[in-house]
């Protein structure tokens, strides 16, 4: 994607000096709200700019002033798979001496049935999360939740159990905007990601490097920051870090207890002060920054090199982070706060991923949420289906999200979410779920009904709302069709239009 910057924008969008006040507009708070979140509707764009960018700012990240949506006690069962019980372990034992082919039959099926209930578990869990996403009166925590079963992440395909996703899901929502530090200690703790990782298998003698080498690799210093002796040292540190059904159990005597050296330290080390270890170098904050600046900044380039300015602004987030002992919620007031978060080469400049492209649709739109079993398969084709990561190292995003077959996709279910129409018809209930487009005309009319008879204007409006741009072609080809369809901005052609628009490639991006 290419920027055009002049040289003064290029001089000062290299460090994370202040945005001010008059410079924060419309196009600045919409750019805000997409990437603290999941988009904003017109309403919500102004407010944004009637406070400014400090209280802005400060809403979305201190979350002093929005309630926290409560997870209902008991929502999900926390029995259905974990380890069998006394009388179990005691029929099957019966069976396989005896063997009682029968009875083990029997046994099989009870565990097929709880498997298959377990399967249906999880999609209810995608269902549950997904709602949150679209109604979240705290947007930036449920993004950041995002983010870390990304960065951490852990595939219900591998695990098969549900409860202990659903466990990990609510570790990452408690922990979203705090301390970094604080989770990498709690993640050698997971069940889920204990037993994704099959550290629950690693003993004195035979210890596992899975987790061991994913913390250094994907977790915290990135390749080139450590050596395959720490992995190993690495691993003998977290032996004996297990879990017994929901609940973490580190077993003594299968813990290696013996001296340890781990990137230049030394000692009878456990996994703790494994962590305590990898926190201590200056690479971790490093390769943390540049994980976060390209979930809500910009893309960086594959050779670990990105351009003058972009490498300055890394260093202070870096040199912040350190400063602010791993605390997340600074470094990205200081990122959101700053003139480079709303130069041109930060703004427009990345895709949406499918959970941003449907769950921003919604919320910045207002249109039905309809079937979120139809929104979830559709995150699915496009390549995020939520708790299914496709491996540890998370999803690739940015340009991955894109080929032919995504886009359309896209289109279709953009397509859905306004009119109701599926590929294979229209959804049941379209007649009465349609999409209202007055919210999004709010800030237009403003109680003027007659500004809707200016076609120009209206298609201005629309694609500075949609697209944060409004690109000569796109306004010719929206005029175009107006004029060939009567000339008449009823409800009906605003939804065409929205229809056109976001099937434009400027509206994958944000």
């Amino acid at each position: 994607m290419s920027t055009t910057e002049t040289p003064a924008t290029q001089a000062r969008a290299g460090v994370l000096s202040p945005i001010s006040r008059e410079s924060f507009g419309y196009t600045q708070a919409r750019h805000l709200l997409w990437r603290a979140g999941f988009g904003g509707t017109p309403d919500q764009i102004q407010l944004l700019v009637e406070w400014g960018p400090e209280r802005s700012v400060e809403h979305l990240v201190e979350l002093t002033d929005t309630p926290r949506q409560p997870v209902e006690e008991g929502r999900f069962s926390r029995s259905i798979i974990g380890s069998p019980d006394a009388e179990t372990r005691a029929r099957y034992r019966r069976a396989r001496q005896t063997n009682d082919e029968e009875a083990l039959a029997r046994l099989r099926l009870e565990r097929q049935r709880r498997q298959a209930q377990d399967r249906k578990q999880i999609r209810e869990m995608q269902w549950w999360w997904l709602t949150r996403l679209i109604e979240t009166p705290r947007p930036l925590e449920e993004k950041m939740t995002l983010f870390w079963h990304g960065h951490f992440a852990t595939s219900y395909r591998t695990i098969e159990d549900s409860y202990h996703m659903f466990v990990q899901n609510q570790l990452y929502r408690s922990n979203a905007l705090g301390n970094y530090g604080v989770l990498m200690h709690q993640i050698i703790r997971d069940p889920a990601m204990i037993a994704y990782l099959d550290n629950n298998d690693s003993r004195k003698g035979k210890p596992n490097e899975n987790l061991a080498r994913e913390i250094m690799e994907l977790f915290s210093l990135g390749v080139g920051n450590y050596t395959e002796n720490d992995i190993k040292e690495g691993a003998r540190a977290l032996t004996g870090y297990t879990f017994e059904d929901d609940r973490f159990v580190f077993k003594q005597q299968n813990h290696d207890g013996g001296a340890k050296r781990i990137l230049g330290r030394g000692g009878n080390m456990d996994g703790d002060d494994f962590v305590d270890t990898i926190l201590a170098q200056q690479a971790c904050s490093n390769y943390m920054c540049q994980k976060l600046y390209r979930f809500f900044a910009a893309d960086l380039p594959d050779s670990g090199k990105p351009d003058r300015e972009t490498a300055t602004v890394l260093r202070e987030m870096a040199s912040l982070f350190r400063r602010a002992n791993y605390e997340v919620a600074p470094v990205l007031t200081k990122l959101f706060l700053s003139e480079h978060f709303y130069s041109d080469r930060v703004v427009n400049q990345r895709i949406k991923s499918p959970v941003e492209l449907i769950v921003g649709a919604i919320r910045s739109l207002h249109t039905p949420a309809r079937d979120l079993s139809v929104l979830l398969d559709a995150m699915s084709l496009m390549g995020q289906n939520i708790l299914f990561p496709p491996s540890v190292a998370g999803w690739d995003g940015e340009r991955s999200w894109i080929n032919t077959s995504t886009m359309f996709v896209r289109q279709n279910i953009m397509t859905y979410l306004l009119t109701g129409k599926t590929p294979r018809g229209y959804d049941a209930l379209a007649d009465e779920q349609r999409f209202d487009a007055d919210p999004v005309l709010n800030q237009l009319t403003q109680g003027d009904p007659s500004a809707l008879k200016d076609s120009g204007r209206v298609i201005d409006y629309l694609l500075r709302f949609t697209l944060g741009q409004a690109p000569t072609h796109a306004r010719d080809a929206l005029l175009g069709f107006v004029e060939t369809n009567g000339g008449e901005t009823n409800d009906d052609m605003i939804t065409g239009l929205l229809l056109l628009i976001t099937a434009m490639p400027e509206y994958q991006l944000t």
